[in-house]
């Protein structure tokens, strides 16, 4: 995936000190955190584009004569997971769905070993752990690769054993709410109490459908406008500040 211009933490009108003050609402009485993957922990396919894995996977249903399952936006679609889920509308719940996401699972897998982490999430991610509020990881990718990444980072301990990731029913990807509401139940969460970060549209969707508050994090303007348009109130180009307003406010304390 490609970089536009880099976003700042704060707004062009607004100083720090007032994104600051702002974080410092966004985080207020939080004792949940639900992380996307891609996006706010890493860039999964820092290696290899998302869009070459998204044309591979387009090529590999042109080999097995099913190319004419994909519209011509589709068949241009540099998001993988957008092909892979026109596919499910197809053909919900098939062989041929199930071969399919096994086949991303594995790219996923692959790309693992050159994801590359975003800048602060670490030490946001131990902070956040350290003054007591719990966290988890929701995504769209396969479970199996967000805790091979975590495990090479250091940082599964603060997650396991919660990862929400993609199931073998692929119409409870983001924006249904699906692994979202699964990590309330599980950790035993009040929406209310909860905070989700993620990058992308679905990320908003998810999180609103499910009650709980939402951060954005934006790295380039565009990404940004997206997530505007979905009705994400608070975005962040960097994780930077909020690690420090984290930091600042170790009174958390999960309930």
């Amino acid at each position: 995936m490609t970089s536009d211009s880099t976003q700042s933490d704060a707004t062009p009108t607004e100083s720090a000190a007032d994104e600051t003050e702002r974080l410092r609402g966004v985080v207020d009485s939080i004792g949940f955190v639900l992380f996307d993957f891609d996006g706010p922990i890493c860039r999964l396919f820092a290696g290899r584009p998302a869009a070459d894995v998204a044309r591979d996977l387009v090529q590999w249903l042109k080999e097995q004569g099913l190319r004419g399952l994909l519209t011509a936006d589709e068949k241009r679609e540099a998001d993988p997971y957008v092909v892979l889920r026109a596919v499910d509308r197809r053909h919900p719940r098939s062989d041929l769905v199930a071969e399919l996401e096994a086949w991303l699972t594995r790219q996923e897998l692959k790309a693992v070993t050159t994801a590359m982490p975003t800048a602060f999430v670490d030490p946001l991610i131990r902070t956040w752990a350290a003054v007591g509020a719990r966290l988890a990881v929701t995504t769209n990718n396969a479970p199996c690769a967000v805790g091979r990444y975590l495990e090479r980072r250091g940082t599964l301990g603060c997650f396991a054993p919660h990862i929400y990731g993609r199931t073998q029913d692929l119409s409870l990807l983001k924006p249904n709410p699906d692994c979202v509401e699964r990590a309330l139940r599980a950790m035993g969460a009040e929406p209310g109490a909860t905070l989700m970060i993620g990058d992308a549209p679905s990320d908003c969707v998810a999180a609103r459908r499910a009650g709980v508050r939402f951060l954005g994090y934006a790295r380039n303007e565009r990404k940004a406008q997206l997530l505007r348009e979905a009705g994400a109130e608070h975005l962040v180009g960097s994780l930077e500040r909020l690690s420090r307003v984290v930091y600042a406010n170790g009174n958390i304390k999960a309930p």
